[in-house]
């Protein structure tokens, strides 16, 4: 396996600075995690005695969590469908795309009727636009990364590329800041009453401030160059496939462990401490918010450090990391002492920033520019499914049949172990 670091030999310099194009990537992929991340609150919080009401209360988490994980089903799909046309037809263009169809679904949620008004039919249409938001999110992260990537000069790609990866914590921030400032002042019963549905309904407003910014940056100049060569492939996921399945199957193993970690971070814990600990929901909601903006500074601090010292050293010590955080975090959080909790968080989001900054150059310099939109989404995206997709899931079920989070910690540990088995095998010709 190979990576290739080399631009096609007809791309010219950077029209644009580089800044200017991931500062964009990040400005817009905060709002598309936005969009994602509010269900998730909304789903630990308010969907089961909304949409679910007719079963009890852990099965109705249960089912909320499982059209969460619907969302995650639909993303290699927007990937797949994104990549093609991101590879024959423009990253820009996809982009403008993902945004658009994040933000629709993201309102038509906050438009739904519940299950008291429509019966059955509230919590189909609701699996129905997480799905589209899952198509959504799986377009998005290809073109974001791929966009400030290929802008950046070479010995910062990393670095650049790591400004599509702060949107996620950049999201999650903004995210907990709305449901913290409804929560505090909005009654339990106004909150169930009209509440949730505020977050969704103001990404309209961010989704169109996303989409002027987005259309005021330029192509990507390996696009540019790949238009001019001529070289584009009738069906780049195909050729994905049987060129390049390695390399997808080895990017969605080394991505498993950080998002399931991720997502039980920024889903699963909030249920779980309110509902079985019975811990103050807007602490528990600080206490995130704080460790996500540590998260935040890690990633472009980590991705930085891997440019200059290399991806190797860098993702795998931080994929080290992440299996000690699988194995601590549910015995500190289990004391349901503040300070523990709180440190529990905060080391994980270091470890989580660790990985989760430098792996965007890493799965992007995997392919070449012809077909890379297609072959970075889906080795992302799958690893998505596989971690953070049934993580909140997985934890809601184990802890049901158990009473305990004993399997939960086990089952995070596997996937982290995984994971460090890939970055392992991925990264020995990355520097």
């Amino acid at each position: 396996m190979t990576i290739d670091r080399n631009l096609p030999e007809t791309v010219a310099p950077n029209r644009v600075r580089p800044l200017r194009v991931a500062t964009a990537s990040f400005v817009g992929t905060a709002i598309e995690w936005y969009d994602y991340f509010i269900y998730g609150m909304a789903a630990a919080i308010a969907f089961g005695p909304l949409f679910f009401p007719a079963v009890s209360s852990a099965a109705g988490t249960l089912a909320a969590f499982a059209t969460y994980s619907v969302g995650f089903l639909a993303r290699p799909v927007g990937g797949i469908i994104m990549g093609h046309f991101g590879d024959r037809v423009g990253r820009k263009s996809m982009l403008v795309i993902s945004l658009l169809t994040m933000g629709i679904a993201t309102v038509g949620i906050g438009l739904l009727p519940t299950y008291a008004t429509v019966g059955v039919w509230a919590p189909i249409l609701l699996v129905t636009l997480r799905f589209i938001q899952g198509i959504g999110v799986g377009g998005e992260w290809g073109g974001a990364v791929l966009m400030a990537v290929e802008h950046a000069p070479d010995r910062k790609k990393s670095f650049y590329g790591s400004f599509p990866q702060m949107g996620v914590p950049g999201g999650l921030i903004l995210a907990n800041l709305v449901f913290l400032g409804l929560t505090t002042n909005l009654s339990s019963e106004a909150f169930l009453a009209w509440g949730w549905r505020v977050p969704f309904l103001a990404s309209a407003v961010m989704v169109i401030a996303g989409l002027v910014i987005r259309l005021t940056i330029s192509e990507s100049p390996d696009f540019e160059a790949v238009k001019q060569s001529k070289s584009e492939q009738r069906m780049p996921i195909v050729t994905v496939l049987r060129e390049n399945w390695k390399e997808v199957a080895l990017s969605a193993g080394a991505f498993i462990g950080i998002n399931a970690v991720g997502y039980i971070f920024m889903a699963y814990l909030l249920s779980y401490t309110t509902a079985v600990l019975e811990l103050s929901r807007n602490r528990i909601l600080v206490f995130t918010l704080i460790a996500s903006l540590v998260w935040l500074a890690v990633i472009p601090w980590a991705s930085a450090l891997s440019d200059r010292h290399g991806r190797r050293r860098v993702l795998r010590a931080g994929s080290i990391g992440l299996v000690a955080c699988a194995l601590l975090l549910f015995p500190m959080i289990n004391t349901a002492n503040s300070a523990l909790i709180l440190l529990a968080l905060l080391v994980t989001a270091v470890f989580m920033g660790v990985v989760y900054g430098p792996i965007a150059a890493l799965f992007s310099e995997l392919f070449k520019a012809e077909i890379r939109y297609s072959g970075a989404s889906l080795g992302y995206q799958l690893g998505s499914i596989l971690g953070g997709g049934l993580a909140p899931t997985v934890a809601t079920a184990l802890y049901t049949s158990w009473a305990s989070t004993t399997p939960i910690a086990l089952y995070l540990t596997a996937l982290t172990l995984i994971s460090l088995g890939c970055v392992w095998l991925v990264t020995r010709s990355a520097d």
